[in-house]
């Protein structure tokens, strides 16, 4: 899939840097469990090089939009194998180096030979172009997951942190639903409500449309 088929408009800065998406179909394994899943794969870039957010099951598929540009890194929002079990191969076919926050190795090990490259980092600025994205640390669906803010587009990577409807699943290992909420209601919900929200599945949402909703998701506790 190409930028104009994020299912919402994201704006292309002035350098050119913009969002394009591809889903990938795999299974989630965790806790003896197996389940197919299509994940969103997303490319924030320009001409020369490309930002990948999570590495969904498919390397060739995400190296086929890549094209000919440098892969500056990948971000891994959490460690669950559903976002990084192609990680490896486009670390082979690209040399670039996979960021995972230390607090998820308990779930990447699960799946991944090799430790990622890079420890995330709350705070940490990755440059792309002419636009930065900053690493926002957001426990509760897996303890080391983060999201990408990046304000010159006005845009939020959440992977499987806030969801149109609602928080990410925490019914499994190393999840936990009250954690999940304060991340989202500290981190999250104090963005510009216009922000739009890309996430690790399904459909975007936005900040706005997410918000009014905090006590509908406590009182059913998920």
């Amino acid at each position: 899939m190409s930028g104009h088929d994020l299912g919402v408009e994201v704006p292309t800065s002035p350098g050119g840097v913009r969002v394009e998406r591809v889903v990938t179909s795999g299974v989630f394994e965790l806790d003896g469990g197996a389940w197919d899943v299509d994940n969103n794969v997303w490319l924030l870039g320009d001409d020369d090089a490309v930002l990948v957010v999570d590495a969904a099951h498919d390397a060739r598929a995400i190296l086929d939009a890549v094209g000919g540009r440098r892969v500056a890194g990948i971000v891994c929002t959490h460690g669950h194998n559903d976002h990084v079990n192609a990680v490896s191969d486009l670390i082979a076919e690209t040399g670039a180096t996979a960021w995972l926050h230390p607090d998820d190795r308990v779930l990447w090990d699960q799946s991944q030979d090799e430790a990622p490259g890079g420890d995330l980092a709350d705070g940490q600025v990755f440059t792309v172009g002419d636009v930065e994205a900053t690493v926002l640390h957001t426990p509760g669906h897996a303890p080391g997951a983060c999201c990408l803010h990046v304000p010159a587009l006005g845009v939020l990577f959440s992977g499987d942190t806030l969801f149109a409807g609602g928080p990410g699943a925490t019914g499994r290992s190393y999840s936990d639903f009250p954690t999940i909420v304060d991340s989202i209601r500290t981190r999250l919900l104090t963005l510009p409500s216009a922000t739009v929200v890309l996430t690790g599945h399904g459909d975007p949402t936005s900040i706005g449309d997410e918000a009014p909703h905090l006590q509908e998701w406590l009182d059913r506790g998920h």
